[in-house]
């Protein structure tokens, strides 16, 4: 398949930028500090939207549909599926209908999925399949009535790197394809990846799609793993990052030997989540937090246990984060 160049005119670009770029690059400085003062006096359900990725209940083996009953029992808003545990629920006979409608009816939304189509690969044939699981795990997140999903530059996590502009139009491709089935691609960073690596090569890759939908998810370790400033995100718009993962990750071990499996709830490691957080409010927008873990030792714990502690957690760095944001606004 063909790469195809999107066309860019400047008052395009200009405008495309103004939607991506955060108050306190399009606004000025004044206006930017007004913003973020408001911040200070908004409950942490207004400013966020408290979900729980299933990877953090994974290891409980419970089912799509009791990873649901937990994340509603334990007090959050929305879901986040993995692709695999919507298809297992489907091909084991379970109506995605009635499950979507379940997951309704426990007050919950799925923002977003995780899958891993390889849309990014170098080799033609091999993005080709990348695009047409694309497609498929789209219409799977659609017909639980999720809105996004997770695009990471599965297939490209090696050498060799791949230009960022050859980056965006692949991009704009998954794009298009997203318009076609109703579900978002989001640009995910992976920190360990040689392409992707850094919220400032997302950012850029998102601009120059001049596709409106384009947005980025980060998450907390991923940024440390990949080296990014995590003050960063001031500069991009709530309409740019949707959905943020959110974690925690120990001092030891170092950035260059730690993995996934060392990632602890928010507020429990040294990430610096009270500035981040402060900046992701000062940008605009209700944004959905998404607790992502895959610590082995939190899956041999009572799901329910675990997924009341990580919301907890996440609200009281949330709540810190707000208060004193008017004494010290975000630059």
């Amino acid at each position: 398949m063909n790469d195809r160049s999107p066309s860019l005119s400047r008052r395009a670009a200009l405008t495309r930028a103004g939607a991506f770029l955060g108050a306190a690059a399009t606004l000025g400085p004044g206006v930017a500090a007004g913003a973020a003062a408001e911040t200070a006096v908004a409950k942490p359900e207004d400013a966020f939207l408290f979900c729980l990725n299933t990877a953090t209940i994974r290891g409980q083996k419970l089912g799509l549909a009791r990873e649901a009953e937990v994340a509603a029992k334990a007090g959050f808003h929305a879901l986040e599926p993995w692709v695999d545990s919507i298809d297992g629920f489907a091909k084991s006979g379970g109506s995605l209908s009635d499950l979507k409608a379940r997951i309704r009816d426990l007050g919950l939304t799925v923002e977003s999925a995780i899958g891993f189509a390889e849309w990014l690969a170098e080799d033609d044939a091999r993005r080709a399949k990348g695009l047409e699981r694309a497609k498929r795990d789209m219409d799977l997140v659609a017909q639980l009535g999720g809105k996004r999903l997770a695009s990471p530059p599965s297939g490209a996590t090696d050498r060799p790197v791949i230009e960022l502009p050859k980056i965006a139009e692949r991009y704009r491709t998954l794009l298009e394809l997203g318009d076609q089935m109703g579900v978002v691609p989001e640009l995910e960073l992976w920190g360990f990846s040689q392409n992707l690596h850094r919220l400032s090569e997302c950012a850029f890759v998102a601009l120059e799609t001049a596709h409106p939908s384009a947005c980025v998810l980060a998450d907390v370790f991923h940024l440390y793993k990949g080296g990014s400033d995590f003050r960063g995100v001031r500069l991009l718009s709530g309409q740019a990052l949707p959905v943020f993962h959110m974690n925690d990750y120990p001092s030891d071990p170092p950035r260059d030997k730690i993995n996934d499996s060392f990632r602890v709830f928010p507020g429990d490691g040294t990430a610096p989540l009270v500035q981040l957080l402060r900046d992701l409010a000062s940008t605009g927008g209700r944004k959905v937090l998404s607790l992502e873990l895959f610590n082995r030792q939190y899956w041999e714990q009572e799901a329910l246990d675990v997924a009341r502690t990580g919301l907890d957690k996440m609200k009281a760095v949330v709540r810190k984060s707000l208060s004193g944001a008017t004494a010290k606004p975000a630059r």
